[in-house]
């Protein structure tokens, strides 16, 4: 997908030296924004391997968000993506689903001066039972969703929020993809995301294709054909070692991107990757991988290949299971290896 590419460059060319609270140094840049026509197939990139394990992982960490679940004991089986931030019971103390799927509404009396909340009965509202036994009211985003698409599509405010600010000031991982939005025009389902903080070489590929499955399912269930995916990405960072590696970047990284600005073709990506592994300090013991500048290098060199298409079965969204959603005509590069900064 060339939008990928496009980011990649951008960042990598334009960025600035950037610590940051993990411990690995980053290049950011602000405000990354690109649109993808989803009628031209599937984005899940082709400049490097995401089957196998990669999209289990991402199917089941969809499937999580869904089923609004604020633990990992499920998502555990299939894959350790949220381990790093769970606590010793499997608790999150910030997770996407519990807050698309059951947002807390405050109680009538608790609410300030001039609010307007739903009733106990309201369609989108549920009454749980809290661990201590009292009541706690939910409101479900996704079927609020559901229920706007197929009685007054043309509304601009079918928003999911998964912050609450109160509960990020404290959170081990606030969200990084914090918001969507879904747009109908012209008789087309549109999806945009915005996150406060994209790990370029990570998590943007994985949010990509997570978001136009998102879309791909609403648009299915409520009637539409799918649309465009835009995506904002207002931190976008590539990971850049840590230590005397990361360091590094802080004095180098003008001379990374004037080799950048003089590339003129695919092969010159890879000069400057050869490049950066003669100039910059060898990674410490157990910290390879933390610098993604080469692999990106290395992706950059690449062309992008025809999109799969996904297939997705005919059933309700909250019956969706693994077995239930099919990449097709799937042909990418090789894979490429970056280490997770925590």
């Amino acid at each position: 997908m060339q939008q990928y590419l496009d980011l990649v460059d951008d960042t990598l060319s334009t960025g600035t030296y950037k610590p940051n609270r993990t411990g690995v140094d980053t290049i950011a840049t602000f405000s990354g924004q690109y649109t993808v026509d989803l009628a031209e197939g599937f984005p899940l990139l082709t400049t490097k391997r995401m089957d196998g394990y990669r999209w289990n992982s991402l199917i089941h960490e969809v499937l999580w968000y869904l089923s609004g679940e604020e633990h990992v004991r499920n998502l555990r089986e299939e894959t350790k993506i949220w381990d790093a931030w769970a606590d010793e019971e499997g608790l999150l103390d910030t997770a996407y689903g519990r807050f698309w799927r059951r947002f807390p509404v405050p109680d009538e009396a608790d609410g300030l001066p001039g609010e307007t909340w739903p009733d106990d009965a309201h369609r989108w509202v549920t009454v749980e039972e809290g661990p201590d036994g009292t009541e706690r009211r939910t409101f479900d985003q996704i079927e609020y969703v559901l229920d706007t698409l197929r009685e007054n599509p043309h509304s601009r405010r079918m928003v999911v929020n998964a912050w609450h600010p109160a509960n990020a000031t404290v959170s081990t991982l606030p969200p990084c993809h914090y918001t969507f939005v879904v747009n109908v025009q012209n008789g087309k389902l549109n999806l945009h995301l915005t996150q406060r903080s994209g790990d370029i070489a990570l998590g943007v590929p994985f949010n990509i294709a997570a978001y136009a499955l998102l879309a791909n399912a609403l648009a299915q269930r409520t009637g539409f054909e799918v649309g465009e995916f835009g995506h904002t990405v207002v931190d976008a960072h590539v990971y850049c070692g840590r230590g005397d590696r990361g360091e590094w970047y802080a004095e180098n990284l003008p001379r990374v991107q004037e080799r950048l600005a003089n590339v003129e073709d695919d092969a010159d990506y890879l000069r400057v990757k050869e490049w950066v592994a003669d100039a910059a300090p060898a990674e410490a013991d157990g910290e390879g991988g933390y610098d993604h500048v080469p692999g990106l290098l290395e992706q950059l060199s690449r062309e992008p290949r025809d999109r799969p298409r996904i297939e997705i079965a005919d059933v309700p969204l909250d019956e969706l299971t693994y077995d239930d959603v099919e990449v097709v005509d799937y042909d990418s590069a090789e894979g490429l290896s970056f280490a997770v900064a925590e």
